[in-house]
């Protein structure tokens, strides 16, 4: 990743974008289908996915940092990142409350 909190931060919301999508019209398609046990098992898949790249977007940078001794600026990294993602998720949250879209 980059140690450009925004980018990261925007990676971050791309990808949940791309899962939503997926998931919002993936439903319509697998409604039409029997359930059976692939449905959880994908959905825990998806999840620990979400989870590792999510954990990638935010952290690997900052560790890098830290490990090279660069602990004020790891903080400062990861923390620009989180602060990023935090002002997208209220833009959004606003959004869906506004009732514009």
């Amino acid at each position: 990743m980059t140690k450009n909190p925004v980018i990261n931060a925007l990676s971050a919301a791309v990808y949940i974008g791309l899962v939503a999508v997926v998931m919002f019209y993936g439903s319509r398609v697998v409604a039409e289908t029997n359930d059976s046990i692939i449905a959880p098992i994908a959905m825990i898949s998806l999840f620990t996915l979400s989870v590792a790249v999510m954990g990638y977007l935010f952290l690997y940078q900052p560790f890098q940092l830290y490990f090279d001794n660069n602990k004020r600026g790891a903080i400062k990294l990861f923390l620009g990142t989180l602060a990023t993602f935090a002002g997208i998720t209220i833009i959004l949250l606003a959004i869906l409350v506004s009732g514009i879209l």
